[in-house]
């Protein structure tokens, strides 16, 4: 009898023991997810920078934020993803702006593209967005201009990419006019303003285009991912750079009302896993962008030709007129379009002024082959 009791004692003790570790657990909040989705295939580059961010917001929260991955088209077709956030079919997604400019033309300058607007680098970018009132103007562009449930921030340096690949040499403008290029957006504009044939496609259907002799040419992105698309097996003659992506930057959406529905901590977490996957994931990429530079020319002989001056200086100038034409009717490209030549005005000439040319100590210590 007294074995029974002292072992019931015992019993309840331990029970007693264990129900505030069992009351604590049962109180602890289960982790928040955001379901998000990229226009990226799960096998780029350009995907490891979600994921990356996605690592680093559960990092940040202790694991109460979790950001669910998913690659182009496991929810919604990959240009639905802006539309699909504003709806809360998903909580948010990782693209480029400049996919939306059949909306409103005003999407390409928050992506920085074409020309690094008015030759504004990476930092520059960031400072304008930061610094300049260039984020307010985003999520106004979205909200008020678009109409949509949406906020906005820069995370994915995706650039400078090359002009592209050519199945000949081009020595001047005229060489590149009348060539059946594959491009997108308001850089196909510019390029048939400047006398060539575009075709859109996707980046799957450009190295079967160039085998059958459908294209001459194409834009894809350059280093790491034009190796693993194929492009150094198609042609031999790559050329860089090119203005048309010279500092483009992508974007992480967000829906306005589930932004607005996360905690104070939540919030900043994710503005600081935004910040730092866009630092992080482009060093990365520069290094894995000479890798690949150097396997195309040991391993497929591919040619890395200089962009002829000419061909650059008449993009400009094209995107010049467009610019000019599209503020003329826009009053909101415009006002964007305005801030960000002010910004630069007072930016870059202090940094040309500041910073020596990356060439010159580059050749000093890496004299370019002849």
């Amino acid at each position: 009898m007294r074995k029974t009791l002292r072992l019931t004692t015992i019993t309840a003790a331990a029970l007693l023991a264990l129900a505030p570790v069992t009351t604590l657990e049962a109180q602890q909040p289960q982790p928040r997810v955001l379901k998000m989705q990229s226009t990226w295939p799960a096998s780029l580059t350009l995907q490891d920078n979600f994921r990356f961010f996605a690592e680093r917001v559960e990092k940040l929260t202790g694991g109460t934020l979790k950001v669910e991955v998913n690659a182009a088209g496991q929810i919604v077709p990959p240009f639905e993803i802006l539309d699909a956030t504003s709806k809360k079919v998903i909580d948010g997604g990782h693209g480029i702006a400049y996919y939306w400019v059949g909306k409103s033309k005003a999407a390409t300058l928050f992506s920085n593209t074409p020309a690094g607007i008015v030759g504004m680098d990476h930092m520059d970018y960031l400072g304008w967005i930061y610094e300049g009132g260039g984020l307010q103007l985003w999520w106004d562009f979205y909200q008020k201009e678009l109409k949509l449930n949406v906020i906005a921030f820069p995370i994915l340096p995706a650039s400078p990419q090359a002009l592209g690949w050519f199945k000949r040499p081009i020595k001047t403008l005229e060489d590149f006019k009348g060539m059946k290029c594959r491009q997108t957006g308001i850089v196909a504009e510019i390029y048939q303003k400047m006398g060539q044939a575009t075709v859109n496609m996707p980046g799957g259907e450009i190295v079967p285009s160039a085998q059958r002799g459908v294209i001459d040419c194409a834009e894809w992105v350059g280093g790491i991912e034009d190796l693993r698309l194929g492009l150094p097996q198609v042609w031999k003659y790559h050329y860089t750079p090119g203005m048309h992506e010279s500092a483009s930057i992508g974007e992480l959406i967000i829906n306005s009302e589930v932004w607005a529905s996360l905690n104070p901590q939540h919030q900043e977490a994710i503005r600081s896993a935004v910040m730092e996957t866009f630092v992080r994931w482009w060093v990365k990429w520069q290094r894995q962008n000479a890798d690949a530079i150097e396997e195309m020319q040991t391993k497929h002989g591919t040619e890395i030709l200089r962009t002829p001056p000419e061909i650059l200086i008449a993009f400009l100038k094209t995107w010049d007129q467009i610019a000019a034409e599209e503020s003329a009717k826009n009053p909101f490209f415009k006002k964007v379009y305005e801030s960000q030549k002010a910004y630069a005005a007072k930016v870059i000439p202090a940094k040309r002024f500041m910073f020596p040319p990356y060439s010159f100590a580059a050749n000093y210590y890496f004299p370019e082959k002849k």
